[in-house]
C-alpha cells in the first residue's frame, strides 16, 4: 500500500512539473505540426507541382540547364551551385524542382528545360521550427527530445492517474 502512494504522489509531481517544463517546445510542435499536415494542401506553405504542356519522357535536360532556368528567376538569388538548397527530381510528374537557399523553390520541366513554376516554399522554415533547428542545432536535442520524453511520461503519468481510482474500486 505504501509503494502505490509514494508511486501516486511521484506521478503526480512529474505530470504537474512536466507539463510546465514541456509547455512552450510542445506548443511549438503543435503549431507547426498542424500546417506542415496540410503543407501539401496549402500553397503558402509549399508550392503545388506543376504539370508541363508537353508529354512526360525521361529527363532530357542536364543539371546545368536547370541551374540556368533556376538562374532565371530573380526573387531565388540563385547565381551558382552555392545557391542551390536541394534538387527534387519528379519523374513521373516530369519536374525538377530546384530549392534555393534564400527559400525559393523553382520548377523545371524536365523535358524542355521551361521554368513551370516559382514560389517562395515555407514548409522548410516550419519544418525547422517543428524540430527545434531553427533556434540552434542544439535545441532539437536538448530542448525538444527532453520535452518529447516528458510528454511520453506526462502520457504515462496520465493514464496511471486515470486507472488508479478504478482499480481501487476494483478491489474494495
Amino acid at each position: 500500500m505504501r509503494l502505490k502512494t509514494t508511486l501516486n504522489i511521484w506521478a503526480r509531481r512529474l505530470h504537474r512539473w512536466g507539463s510546465v517544463a514541456c509547455a512552450l517546445p510542445l506548443l511549438i510542435v503543435l503549431c507547426t505540426g498542424i500546417p506542415l499536415l496540410l503543407k501539401k494542401n496549402i500553397a503558402w506553405i509549399q508550392p503545388p507541382t506543376a504539370a508541363p504542356a508537353v508529354a512526360i519522357t525521361p529527363p532530357a535536360i542536364t543539371f546545368d540547364q536547370a541551374l540556368d532556368a533556376a538562374r532565371s528567376i530573380p526573387e531565388a538569388e540563385v547565381t551558382s551551385w552555392d545557391d542551390v538548397h536541394r534538387l527534387d527530381m519528379r519523374i513521373k510528374d516530369g519536374v525538377l524542382k530546384v530549392q534555393a537557399r534564400s527559400g525559393w523553390e523553382v520548377q523545371v520541366c524536365t523535358t524542355t528545360g521551361a521554368v513551370l513554376h516559382h514560389a517562395q516554399r515555407r514548409s522548410d522554415l516550419i519544418e525547422s521550427l517543428h524540430d527545434g533547428s531553427f533556434f540552434h542545432p542544439a535545441a532539437k536535442y536538448f530542448i525538444f527530445l527532453p520535452s518529447a520524453v516528458i510528454v511520453l511520461s506526462l502520457w504515462l503519468t496520465g493514464l496511471w492517474l486515470w486507472l488508479m481510482p478504478y482499480l481501487r474500486r476494483r478491489r474494495a
